[in-house]
């Protein structure tokens, strides 16, 4: 989902640079709903389990697409055996580009060199667009966004104020777990971190971020263990990935693990502070080239290359201890805080365009 979200900066560059043209978005049928809306999309293609795990049925359907539609330009951002069919079936198709591997130089004509680990996502999604610069100008947007309406917005915030929150007061999601094991920071540091932002920032209401199964166990334990305070509203949920970007729009800022989350809390123009595993590069999807503040640590702030590449994924989390992370996570509160406004916005001027209960989808 966040590689997904990720994606709507090239939507959006396409759609600054070809304003008549019509745009499909090809998704896994799970995640489609939260690109509803979304205004630099004008259809979505989606994909079942049931027809991704069917050869015949996928192929044809890939087909009959490329067919109905002769698409004038093809841009394959995952560039993978599963993709690949959609350029391999348009020969005729002037622009496919697609990843620079082993295997695509037959299907692609235009090549894109895949990103590197010090390269931020949003300037590699740009980068896939430079071979149009030979087809007209190109308007690169870094901006990531979202089609959630204001109404979705307002009936969220409802349920928030009737759930407890007080606008008047300001907001953090906190994902205090993720999906994955090896993508989760200690979960006794994370309980440590959260006692110190409620202590030196009282005012603070704070939604945990977590996932039906285990993530809900964790967080809930997590809760325990910090007593069951009154300022952790454990119990407020959305329940699909809309929802969640409804309720992004309507807090102050974000921390915690990184994940699709805070994509999409980003999308929503939201202050975000992520901890990043070792297998997120923070260079790579923490965007510091847009207009919405963000910050993360990472393993690779403590620790060169050479000597991450010689430590394990636990041994590089113990970089990340729970005083290194609050050294970097106190002062982003408190600035994001200094900057509000004295009285808080309504729900219709926190987004005035559209941008485009699970709590919280990954």
């Amino acid at each position: 989902m966040g590689d997904a979200v990720m994606t709507t900066v090239l939507l959006n560059s396409l759609r600054q640079s070809f304003p008549e043209a019509h745009i499909d978005f090809v998704l896994n049928e799970r995640i489609a709903p939260l690109f509803r809306h979304h205004p630099s999309i004008d259809q979505i293609i989606t994909f079942s389990e049931e027809e991704k795990h069917s050869p015949l049925r996928y192929l044809r359907k890939v087909w009959r697409v490329v067919h109905q539609k002769r698409y004038d330009i093809i841009i394959d951002k995952r560039s993978t055996p599963n993709t690949l069919p959609f350029a391999l079936f348009s020969r005729r198709t002037p622009w496919r580009i697609g990843q620079r591997k082993s295997y695509t130089g037959l299907v692609f004509n235009h090549l894109v060199t895949p990103c590197r680990q010090d390269e931020s996502m949003v300037h590699h999604m740009q980068q896939t667009l430079r071979p149009l610069e030979a087809l007209a100008t190109i308007h690169y947007s870094n901006r990531l966004s979202l089609g959630i309406q204001p109404e979705e917005i307002s009936s969220f915030r409802q349920y928030m104020q009737e759930q407890g929150i007080d606008f008047a007061r300001p907001v953090a999601l906190v994902a205090v777990t993720s999906k994955l094991a090896d993508k989760t920071w200690p979960t006794q540091n994370m309980a440590e971190l959260v006692a110190l932002v409620m202590k030196h920032f009282p005012q603070l209401q704070l939604i945990f971020n977590y996932a039906p199964g285990q993530e809900e166990l964790t967080a809930r334990d997590i809760c325990q263990q910090l007593g069951d305070p009154a300022s952790i509203f454990i119990n407020l949920q959305a329940r699909s990935a809309r929802q969640l970007a409804a309720m992004a729009a309507n807090i102050t800022l974000y921390f915690g693990n990184e994940g699709g989350a805070r994509h999409i809390v980003h999308a929503m123009e939201k202050p975000s502070f992520s901890i990043c595993s070792p297998s997120a590069p923070k260079a790579v999807w923490i965007p510091t080239d847009t207009d919405v503040p963000t910050d993360a640590i990472a393993p690779i702030d403590f620790a060169t290359r050479e000597q991450l590449s010689d430590m394990t994924a636990e041994q590089q989390y113990d970089l990340l201890t729970t005083d290194r992370v609050w050294q970097r996570l106190q002062p982003f509160i408190a600035q994001t805080l200094s900057a509000l406004p004295t009285t808080p916005p309504s729900p219709t001027t926190q987004h005035p365009s559209p941008t485009t209960h699970e709590n919280h989808t990954r």
